[in-house]
């Protein structure tokens, strides 16, 4: 207690932040970094492997088709949205329009970079190959031995310093960003092991090959940024902050990925949610995570989450873009270039700048100028000047929900969600009365079985706060948590976002509830990384360390409780990442 007292805090971060790696895995990126460091590395989650037969596959079985009926809700979210946004419908032409119009002036290139010299930046595809260096005499009998194989596996291309000691070749992977700039002709298959904040598993997509690619993505980051090799990981630990998404087995999954596959010394769960409030110095909030995929929404009371209040949305930030997307092809204000952001991921890193650039909720028509790029195959990226238009629509999709059309991927086998390990009933009668679910039994409250996935609800964001907030019983805490919302995520940073939010959810709180403010508190860091920060927080201040899971204890017995009690149900595994279930 006298260190507590004495110390200062750039000195408990620099003392216990220096052996604690901060993991926060999503659907788009992941975030991770040593729990002193004032940001993580936020690196693209995907990897580019090599394959020999057909280029490119990057998602298997994807629906990406808007149907008749998917079309005729979006035009009329859309003219709902104008209506509110005051600017014409879809039909009409904005030409004689009295609204207000607002232009910015601006480039966009796909980096999120303001050009800092008289040239613009260059775009240029990632280079595939690498230098295999080999000496005189082994390169003259490996070619003799196989130069048609040689020839098909890669172009005739040698380092014209030194030709007779080193050769070209593919890279067996690409992590990153690089793997999203690759040209599409390459023989490679671009992988995304999270989905929709799954993980992607599905007939085409094993769910050996989703954790080995989780695997290499992580160890690959560790090794390039953070600079911890594989024999040092056994002096540090691993927090592992957690999308209220995952299931229990996916959290097992990742708990073995990190103690297994990366060998850390220890490990902790702990969900986004709390992690959040942490991560901004409070104790109560009501939490809206808004991320590349999908929203969840959470009630967080003195540090406690309440599992009743959780709301899932199956849209997020990658749906905004495909709908800014739709919108200037529809008002033909797109260059004719083909843009795919499934086929070339860098055609959705160009959307995502655009949307964070130029997306504005506010009302009147708001226009930007800009130039965009063109990725076509084999050729440098080539500017296209245009003028973007109903920039202020895409982000109201947020609120009405049928503007996004989210692309379908497979479901994963429904064999995926069962958990063999969960051999006894007792665990969900037990009664913990009082605290967060309000004296239900400890997993009455959750909307999922061991056998089904969380379930996602289409409705607004508006509606999932102010259903979210409803639940979580007393007037008391209803009234501080709607003064307490937190808008965390990247589209947590959306211009004009903020006041929408407020002014929506007091529109959908019923006349019966004695509540009229709603307050969005402001973040006191970036959106994007408070989890991550919130993780870090909790791991440095966690003196006892009576969550953490050892390593060796995991990789012989599995989850335990404690020292010798093993848990018979998983989901208690859920309970660990929500802190505390209150007495």
């Amino acid at each position: 207690m006298d260190y507590l007292k004495s110390v200062v805090p750039t000195q408990i971060l620099s003392e216990r932040g220096s052996n604690l790696v901060v993991i926060n895995p999503g659907s788009a990126y992941v975030r991770i970094g040593l729990a002193m460091d004032g940001k993580p590395f936020n690196v693209p989650n995907c990897i580019a492997r090599y394959h020999t037969g057909k280029p490119n596959v990057v998602d298997q079985m994807l629906n990406t088709q808007v149907t008749t009926n998917q079309h005729v809700d979006r035009e009329r979210a859309y003219n709902t949205a104008a209506s509110l946004l005051k600017i014409p419908y879809l039909d009409e032409s904005s030409s004689g329009s009295a609204s207000r119009k607002f232009m910015q002036m601006g480039r966009i290139d796909g980096y999120n970079k303001p050009s800092t010299t008289k040239k613009d930046t260059v775009f240029t595809w990632t280079d595939v190959y690498e230098d295999e260096q080999i000496s005189p005499v082994a390169s003259e009998t490996s070619a003799d031995k196989g130069a048609a194989s040689a020839t098909k596996a890669a172009p005739d291309v040698t380092d014209t310093k030194d030709a007779s000691e080193s050769k070209r070749k593919y890279k067996k992977t690409i992590f990153g960003e690089e793997a999203m700039k690759i040209w599409p002709n390459e023989p490679y298959c671009i992988r995304h092991p999270i989905r929709r904040g799954h993980f992607n598993v599905s007939p085409h997509y094993s769910a050996q090959q989703v954790c080995e690619d989780l695997t290499a993505i992580l160890d690959w980051v560790l090794l390039e940024k953070l600079h911890i090799s594989n024999s040092e990981r056994f002096s540090f630990h691993a927090v592992l902050v957690v999308p209220e998404t995952f299931d229990s087995r996916e959290i097992k999954e990742m708990l073995t990925i990190v103690l297994g596959g990366l060998r850390f010394n220890s490990a902790v769960v702990h969900q986004e949610g709390l992690s959040a409030v942490f991560g901004n110095g409070l104790s109560t909030a009501c939490i809206v995570n808004i991320g590349a995929q999908t929203s969840t929404v959470v009630c967080i009371e003195d540090g406690v989450s309440l599992p009743n209040t959780e709301k899932i949305l199956p849209f997020g930030g990658e749906d905004i873009c495909r709908c800014l997307l739709w919108i200037q092809r529809h008002y033909q204000k797109w260059p004719q270039i083909r843009t795919d952001v499934l086929a070339k991921p860098i055609d959705m890193l160009m959307l995502n700048q655009l949307k964070e650039s130029y997306c504005d909720i506010r009302e009147g028509e708001v226009e930007a100028a800009a130039t965009v790029h063109s990725y076509e195959d084999g050729m440098p990226a080539m500017p296209h000047k245009t003028t973007l238009t109903s920039l202020n629509v895409p982000p109201m999709g947020l609120f009405y929900p049928n503007l996004l059309v989210p692309e379908v991927f497979p479901q994963p086998p429904r064999e995926w969600f069962q958990d063999y390990e969960n051999m006894l009933e007792d665990t969900w009668n037990m009664d913990f009365g009082g605290g967060g679910n309000m004296g239900l039994p400890m997993w009455d409250s959750f909307a999922v079985s061991p056998s089904k996935p969380k379930k996602e609800e289409k409705i607004g964001l508006a509606e999932a706060i102010t259903s979210s907030i409803l639940s979580a019983g007393r007037i008391d805490l209803r009234r501080k948590l709607f003064s307490s919302i937190q808008l965390i995520g990247g589209v947590g940073s959306t211009k004009g976002l903020v006041p929408a939010v407020e002014e929506r959810v007091l529109r959908t709180i019923p006349p019966t509830e004695a509540i009229n403010t709603v307050v969005v508190l402001p973040s006191r860091t970036d959106p994007a990384f408070v989890t991550w920060k919130g993780g870090a927080i909790l791991g440095i201040l966690d003196f006892g360390r009576e969550a953490w899971i050892e390593r060796q204890e995991w990789m012989e017995n599995g989850i335990h409780k404690g020292s010798t009690k093993k848990y018979k149900d998983s989901f208690y595994i859920e309970g660990q990442a929500m802190y505390f279930i209150n007495p």
